[in-house]
C-alpha cells in the first residue's frame, strides 16, 4: 500500500493517458494542458484532436477559435462541430473569412463541419469553407443569398468556379434557404446526398426546376444526386408548401428517397413517377393501409421500404352481419376493450411485428423483392 500510495500519474506510459484524456471535453482539455510541461505536450497528440465538439461550450468567441486554431489544431482534425452566436444575447462575428482560411491550411484532412446557430451573411460565399469538405450540416443557421454559389464576387478574390467536394448537405430548420439556394446547388458536381429539414420556403417549383433529367446538351439539374430527404415536423407558425409535389418531374438516378412529416401524403402521390427509386423512407406520420397500396403499387422497383415512427390508421371494417354467433361476437369485444372492460383509443407500439397482416401480403404481391423494415411503429386502436 505504501508503494500504491506514492505512485502518480507519471507511472503511466503516454498511451494510456491519452485514452484518459480523450473523455474530456475541449474545455477540460485546455485547463489540463495548464498542469506540468508533459500534459502540455500530451494535450497537443492528435489523436485528442480528430472529433472536435464546441457546442456545449457556452460563450465560445473568435478569439477562443484562433487560440485553438494556433495552439491545438493541427492535420488530425476530421469532424468539427460549432455553436454560433446568432440566438446569443452578446451577437458579434463569430467565424470570420481570413479563420477559415486558416482552418483549410492547418488542417487539410477535415471532412465534416456541422453549424449550429451560426450567422453566415457576412460570409462571401461556400468558397472560403475548406476544399476538403464531404459532409457540411447547417441547423438554424442564416445564409446569405448567394451562398451556395460557386462564383465568388469581383473584389473578393478568385472569380472561376472553384468545384465544391461536398458530397452531403444536411439544411435542418434554416429559414432563409429558399428555392435560389437550391438552384444554385445544380453546380456542385459531388453533391450525392441533399436533406431538407424543416426548409420552409423552398416550394414544389424550386424542386420541380432542380430535378434531374436530360438536356440538350447533357444532364441538367441535380443529375448526381442519389439520396434525397424532405421533412417538416414542426406543428404551427409556419405556412405548408408541398414541396414534395417536385417530384413529379421524374427526377432521374434519385434511388433513396425519406419523406417525413407533413410531406409524406404529398410526396407518396408523386413518387410513382420516380423510376429509379430503389429505398423508401417513411418517417413521423400518419397513415393508411390503402394509402401505401396505391402509392407503391407503381413503384416496381423498390427494394426497400422503411416505416420509423409511424401511426398505422387500421382498415375499416365492414358492419357484423345479423346471426352471428354470440362468441364471434365476445371476441371482437375483447380485442377492442381493455382491462376492465373499459375501451382503448391509444396507440399500440409494434416489437417486431407488422402493424396488420394485411399490408404485408399486399405488398408482398406487388413487390415481391422489397423488405419491409419497421422501426418504432404504432397502430391507432378505436373504440369504433
Amino acid at each position: 500500500m505504501d508503494e500504491y500510495e506514492s505512485c502518480n500519474l507519471d507511472y503511466f506510459p503516454e498511451n494510456i493517458l491519452i485514452d484518459v484524456l480523450s473523455y474530456l471535453s475541449v474545455r477540460e482539455l485546455v485547463r489540463a494542458g495548464r498542469v506540468c510541461k508533459r500534459w502540455k505536450r500530451l494535450i497537443k497528440d492528435q489523436r485528442l484532436w480528430r472529433t472536435v465538439d464546441l457546442t456545449g461550450w457556452k460563450g465560445v468567441t473568435s478569439r477562443i477559435l484562433w487560440v485553438l486554431l494556433r495552439q491545438y489544431f493541427g492535420c488530425g482534425l476530421r469532424c468539427l462541430r460549432l455553436r454560433g452566436l446568432l440566438l446569443s444575447a452578446r451577437g458579434g462575428t463569430f467565424l470570420s473569412e481570413s479563420w477559415l482560411k486558416a482552418l483549410s491550411t492547418k488542417c487539410p484532412r477535415l471532412s465534416k463541419l456541422c453549424l449550429l446557430h451560426a450567422d453566415l451573411r457576412s460570409l462571401p460565399g461556400c468558397q472560403v469553407l475548406p476544399r476538403t469538405l464531404r459532409v457540411l450540416e447547417l441547423r438554424g443557421c442564416e445564409l446569405p443569398r448567394s451562398f451556395f454559389n460557386q462564383t465568388l464576387p469581383k473584389g473578393k478574390g478568385l472569380a472561376s468556379p472553384l468545384g465544391i467536394g461536398v458530397e452531403r448537405l444536411v439544411l435542418n430548420n434554416v429559414p432563409s434557404f429558399t428555392d435560389q439556394h437550391l438552384q444554385n446547388l445544380a453546380s456542385w458536381e459531388r453533391l450525392s446526398r441533399l436533406e431538407l429539414r424543416d426548409t420552409f420556403r423552398v416550394t414544389a417549383n424550386g424542386l420541380r426546376s432542380c430535378a434531374a433529367k436530360e438536356g440538350l446538351s447533357g444532364p441538367e439539374g441535380l443529375s448526381r444526386l442519389k439520396y434525397l430527404e424532405i421533412g417538416i415536423t414542426a406543428r404551427q407558425g409556419y405556412q405548408l408548401q408541398m414541396a414534395s409535389l417536385g417530384l413529379g418531374a421524374g427526377w432521374l438516378g434519385l434511388e433513396e428517397l425519406s419523406l417525413g412529416g407533413k410531406e409524406v401524403a404529398t410526396g407518396l402521390l408523386c413518387a410513382s413517377r420516380l423510376k429509379d427509386l430503389k429505398c423508401l423512407h417513411l418517417w413521423a406520420c400518419t397513415l393508411s393501409e390503402l394509402q401505401i397500396v396505391r402509392s407503391c403499387r407503381m413503384l416496381r422497383g423498390l427494394r426497400q421500404l422503411e416505416f420509423l415512427d409511424v401511426i398505422f390508421q387500421p382498415r375499416q371494417s365492414p358492419p357484423a352481419e345479423e346471426g352471428q354467433g354470440q362468441e364471434g361476437g365476445e371476441e371482437q369485444q375483447n380485442e377492442e376493450e381493455g382491462p376492465g372492460g373499459e375501451s382503448n383509443d391509444e396507440n399500440r407500439t409494434l416489437d417486431g411485428a407488422d402493424p396488420f397482416p394485411g399490408l404485408r401480403r399486399s405488398l408482398a404481391v406487388l413487390l415481391p423483392s422489397c423488405s419491409l423494415v419497421f422501426t418504432n411503429c404504432s397502430v391507432q386502436m378505436n373504440a369504433d
